[in-house]
């Protein structure tokens, strides 16, 4: 087995959070400045400002509206409804507010060969009246509990990563004649219709490559959303690379099959569509493939993936005909991952050209930790998972601004690189780097390039 020594870079991790900063209110305003103007009212920008503001105070335990309003305002209920208004009922647009996020997303991260890794996330909620809750498998808990699931696009490269774009999932029986009023309670808009987790997400991709202001090459997932054919195949339409994992028994051939249109035996009509040639080679599981490659096939790579630190893992690829309808489609590359302490095995297909370099996929299998890191830092720092919101247009109106909360701290931590002079700080900053012997690894002092003389 050949062994690889120089350790692959996937992503530049994210060492800001709003426990390591405060007081960056001129940085802030700037940043709330890009988007004010596509609020058409003044009190709406007002409390966008507001709202960011709160999502990003390092005092709160809970960032919910009530306590954002009596930790910046004081006890002001005229402010809670003010707050609740405008997330709740808000008539601003989030497709306006994240089309201009994508902007800046590219001028802060983008690469031309970017990665958007989809996945979901899911939120716990008690009661029945919060819009799309039910009963269903919720990744946060590990089991079935009532919570509103959601599906996130983000996007990773070498300079860091952030969230693009979240879709609330609607389960297919709130738009049963029984959740009627229900719907309408939670301002569902009419127009909206039930549709899969996987048919958000590429509803997420379609309007982020038609928008075509952020570069990117590559989409990455899960099996749960690698194992749709109908999804990948939509992404291979748009010429972008999938990097999917699928399951161990997902099926493909080693070589391509002959295929021929039956002769037509003078009855009924003609046959049209091909069909395998008599003798041809069986299609094989992916599992059944990686046992049965050689040693030498296999090589070993050591990967820099996330808060993890290194990982070494053992990966082979190799050329396979995907199955389409049962019969043969593309010809894609299988990848495969081998955890040498365990032996376990991930599976991944991709329409990346076959003149893609082993190592090349070795990187983009590294590269769905970020958005898994976004959901971390989005419900531990963030507020992500501390509405109180029930309706449809609420929960979309939260994740947008807790999406431009994230990129904020990603704009701050390349500043503070961009400027590593000890003296440095933001205009109008008063920055505060609080340095942990337990926070992310670094035991030694403050995490925040530059800023020792303001800790």
């Amino acid at each position: 087995m050949e062994v690889a020594n120089q350790p692959i870079e996937t992503v530049t991790e994210l060492e800001l959070s709003v426990q390591d900063v405060s007081g960056l209110m001129a940085p802030l305003k700037e940043y709330h400045g890009i988007f004010s103007p596509l609020l058409r009212r003044r009190e709406q920008r007002e409390w966008m400002e507001f709202y960011l503001q709160g999502l990003l105070s390092p005092e709160m335990d809970r960032k919910s509206i009530e306590p954002m309003v009596l930790n910046l305002k004081g006890a002001d209920e005229n402010a809670v409804r003010a707050v609740q208004q405008f997330i709740g009922e808000g008539g601003w647009k989030d497709d306006l507010i994240r089309k201009r996020h994508w902007v800046e997303v590219d001028q802060s991260l983008g690469e031309d060969d970017g990665v958007i890794p989809l996945d979901g996330s899911d939120f716990p909620k008690q009661g029945r009246e919060s819009a799309g809750v039910k009963r269903q498998y919720c990744g946060e808990l590990g089991k079935r509990a009532n919570c509103q699931a959601g599906v996130f696009a983000g996007y990773a490269s070498t300079k860091g990563y952030t969230l693009l774009d979240a879709r609330l999932y609607m389960p297919e029986i709130w738009f049963s004649e029984e959740f009627e009023a229900r719907r309408r309670k939670c301002r569902v808009p009419e127009e909206t219709h039930f549709q899969t987790k996987n048919e958000l997400a590429w509803e997420m991709i379609e309007a982020i490559d038609r928008e075509g202001t952020l570069r990117f090459r590559w989409i990455t997932c899960d099996e749960a959303f690698g194992c749709d054919t109908w999804l990948l195949d939509r992404i291979a339409s748009r010429q972008r690379w999938y990097f999917a994992e699928v399951p161990k028994n997902t099926l493909v051939w080693t070589e391509r099959p002959e295929t021929v249109v039956p002769q037509w035996s003078g009855r009924g009509c003609k046959p049209k569509r091909a069909v395998l040639a008599a003798g041809q080679p069986l299609r094989q599981a992916v599992e059944d493939i990686a046992a049965s490659l050689p040693i030498d096939r296999w090589s070993r790579h050591t990967i820099k993936e996330g808060t993890k630190g290194p990982i070494v893992a053992d990966f082979a690829a190799l050329r396979v005909i995907n199955v389409r309808e049962g019969l043969p489609g593309d010809e894609v590359w299988l990848a495969l991952r081998r955890n040498i302490s365990t032996g376990e095995v991930k599976f991944y297909l991709s329409n990346a050209p076959v003149e893609t370099e082993l190592t090349t996929l070795v990187r983009i299998s590294g590269m769905r930790w970020p958005i898994e890191t976004c959901f971390e830092d989005g419900k531990q720092s963030l507020g992500m998972g501390d509405y109180e919101v029930r309706s449809w247009i609420g929960w979309h109106h939260h994740m947008t601004l807790c999406i431009l909360a994230h990129h904020f701290l990603v704009r701050v931590q390349q500043e503070f690189k961009k400027n590593s002079q000890p003296d440095f700080a933001p205009s109008g900053a008063i920055v505060e780097c609080r340095a942990t012997q337990t926070k992310r690894g670094y035991p030694n002092g403050p995490r925040c390039p530059g800023l020792s003389n303001h800790s």
